[in-house]
């Protein structure tokens, strides 16, 4: 990836801020959505915003961030970036995030590999052309969660698989997110949704955790060890952190996967990034010195945020069967 930040946004912080806050709002216009409620083996429910394209395109799923949704301003370059070169796109909603809160006493975490499964096993049902997929920060790294798991497999239903922002040492992500200008800003920003959530499901399963204790967490590490830890099998936040992190078996990865950092992130460590060794044949890393997270804007001011689907996309549609000049979202 041969990207350079524009000089009027300098800094890992102001290229992961602007595109979320004033690209979203000002740059990229809302997709014309069609949404589908799928129930899940669980009785619970997983919400899909579609935008259609011809069956026998590719279709391009993304599996969003911590917080985000469809309305992500990621998501809307990758929607637009597919509507203008005939494909279809899907973003597939973690549980509680679509606007709506799920029924089961869970929700979703970044090792959340067996949802993932599910979800896209689902698509190759639906979806006569090839699949592709797209992770984005926590997405992203239980997105290659999955690809680890399932081995040989997944080429069964992704002919490749893209991991953009994600954390995939979450002990290094989540300890920067405990200090500094992280946890004032960034820490504060997911709490701020995360907690009422917490307590709504709370009011669902009265006993599923300890109220007092959650409404003492000040960081993500005490979130995750009052809540996302025991809610979803894991012992306490290390445990959790530990066995859902991607990066110690991206060995594992049997199908084409791109794994995408910039080294300013700061939400992820460049020094807890992967090296060429640790990762294998079919993993291809990218590194660029600056980006932020999920940011990578471009041009003058007030720029935009093109970037992304058009450098991912064609890498992922690579691996299928299409071949074309792309055009621009």
């Amino acid at each position: 990836m041969n990207y350079r930040a524009p000089s009027w946004l300098p800094g890992g912080h102001f290229q992961t801020i602007w595109p979320a806050l004033y690209a979203r709002r000002n740059l990229i216009p809302h997709p014309p959505y069609r949404r589908e409620r799928w129930a899940t083996p669980d009785a619970d429910f997983v919400d899909v915003d579609w935008v259609d394209g011809p069956q026998n395109k590719a279709l391009m799923v993304m599996f969003h961030g911590l917080e985000g949704s469809s309305g992500s301003h990621y998501a809307r370059a990758f929607a637009a970036f597919a509507g203008a070169n005939a494909l279809s796109f899907a973003v597939a909603h973690f549980r509680g995030c679509s606007g709506e809160l799920n029924l089961a006493p869970r929700a979703y975490h970044s090792g959340d590999h067996e949802e993932i499964g599910w979800i896209l096993a689902r698509f190759k049902k639906q979806h006569r052309g090839p699949i592709v997929a797209i992770g984005v920060s926590l997405g992203g790294n239980a997105l290659l969660r999955w690809a680890q798991e399932a081995g040989t497999q997944a080429v069964q239903d992704v002919a490749a698989i893209a991991a953009v922002s994600a954390p995939i040492d979450l002990a290094a992500g989540g300890n920067a997110m405990g200090r500094g200008f992280n946890r004032l800003v960034y820490n504060r920003m997911f709490l701020n949704t995360m907690v009422p959530k917490a307590l709504r499901k709370l009011d669902q399963y009265p006993g599923l955790f300890d109220k007092a204790t959650l409404l003492q967490a000040r960081d993500l590490h005490a979130f995750d060890n009052v809540f996302t830890a025991p809610l979803h099998g894991f012992r306490n936040t290390e445990d959790y952190w530990s066995r859902a992190s991607a990066k110690p078996r991206l060995k594992d990865i049997a199908l084409p996967a791109l794994v995408l950092n910039a080294r300013n992130d700061p939400f992820v460590p460049a020094w807890s990034l992967p090296s060429r060794r640790e990762a294998g044949p079919q993993v291809t890393l990218w590194q660029p010195a600056a980006g932020g997270h999920v940011g990578f804007a471009q041009g003058g001011p007030p720029g935009h945020v093109r970037m992304l689907p058009e450098t991912v996309g064609p890498w992922l549609l690579q691996f299928t069967n299409i071949t074309r000049s792309f055009r621009h979202g």
